[in-house]
């Protein structure tokens, strides 16, 4: 049976230092996202990209804080999108853009959830937890603050207001390796579960993972993915602004995607942090179609190898 999925970017910049992410819808169309889930039986709806309209200046009393007013209108438009989004196919993919885009889209699936009756749950696959508020951040950029937003923390008055709060219980976040004192602090407060590289070096992807996707199995709860570029190693995908060695190497990336698939828990999928201009010939972004479509059910076995026998 065909599932219906629907395709939407999110060209955010503004959350970032780094200028570029800007590019990552059209570099994720470019390596062929929309044929590699037509192959694999979806039926794709590519709604283009959204947009914001200019927005006069807001300040923040931390004076390193920039592009306040553009990320609160990303945040209502994506929350909005993703909610309208959830209501008319099986699986929606976000596009990005950095990942600030998240504090809208996981808001707005948080929006669906409650409106089904079922909880939320989210998956974080990022070097960072992003759990800055807005008061803690020291870069001001605030890619950095939407876990901390969407899990209902305090200090968010100039954040668009939440419908729905995703529960810190219900959070995951695996591959973690550069978490400042301040978000140190607020893991050890929320209790959320933490799988850093030490951890995954220690176990392996399966097990937490699996022990994860049984919790949301259990509650009948809907999954959203968010997948940051620098999740993995920059080796195999340096087109990120926010390079951290150590990360998850390409067959852990491929299976974990592959479990998520095989769990039909996924309910939503954030594609962030490419950033096409420090990409090297589109590896990067065919990567990240690659785990896309891991995760949309392609195996190895589907894909035709070479033969190299002499």
């Amino acid at each position: 049976m065909s599932r219906s999925c629907t395709i939407l970017g999110a060209p955010v910049e503004t959350g970032a230092s780094q200028p570029g992410c800007l590019m990552g819808p059209a570099s994720l169309r470019t390596a062929g996202l929309v044929p590699a889930l037509d192959a694999l039986g979806w039926d794709v709806r590519d709604l283009g990209d959204l947009s914001i309209p200019p927005q006069a200046p807001r300040t923040h009393a931390n004076p390193a804080i920039h592009h306040l007013a553009e990320t609160c209108a990303w945040i209502e438009t994506l929350e909005a999108a993703a909610f309208d989004a959830a209501q008319g196919c099986d699986l929606p993919i976000f596009m990005g853009g950095d990942h600030s885009l998240s504090a809208g889209t996981v808001a707005g699936m948080a929006r669906h959830a409650e409106a089904e009756g079922r909880p939320l749950f989210l998956l974080w696959l990022d070097a960072h937890p992003d759990l800055h508020g807005l008061d803690s951040t020291e870069s001001g950029n605030l890619h950095g603050t939407p876990v901390a937003y969407v899990t209902g923390q305090p200090g968010f008055a100039a954040y668009p207001p939440l419908a729905a709060a995703v529960a810190p219980g219900n959070v995951c976040m695996m591959g973690i390796r550069s978490v400042d004192p301040a978000e140190h602090a607020r893991i050890a407060e929320l209790g959320i579960e933490v799988h850093d590289m030490r951890a995954i070096d220690e176990t392996g992807v399966l097990p937490p993972l699996e022990a994860f996707l049984e919790h949301v199995r259990a509650a009948n709860g809907m999954l959203h993915v968010s997948l940051d570029v620098d999740f993995l190693d920059p080796g195999i995908a340096p087109a990120v602004g926010t390079t951290v060695p150590g990360g998850a190497t390409f067959r852990e990336a491929h299976l974990i995607m592959e479990v998520l698939g095989e769990s039909g828990l996924v309910s939503a999928l954030d594609l962030v942090e490419l950033n096409p201009f420090l990409d090297e010939r589109g590896r990067t972004a065919s990567l990240m179609v690659e785990l896309a479509a891991s995760l949309m059910g392609r195996r190895v076995l589907d894909r035709p190898t070479r033969s190299f026998a002499a």
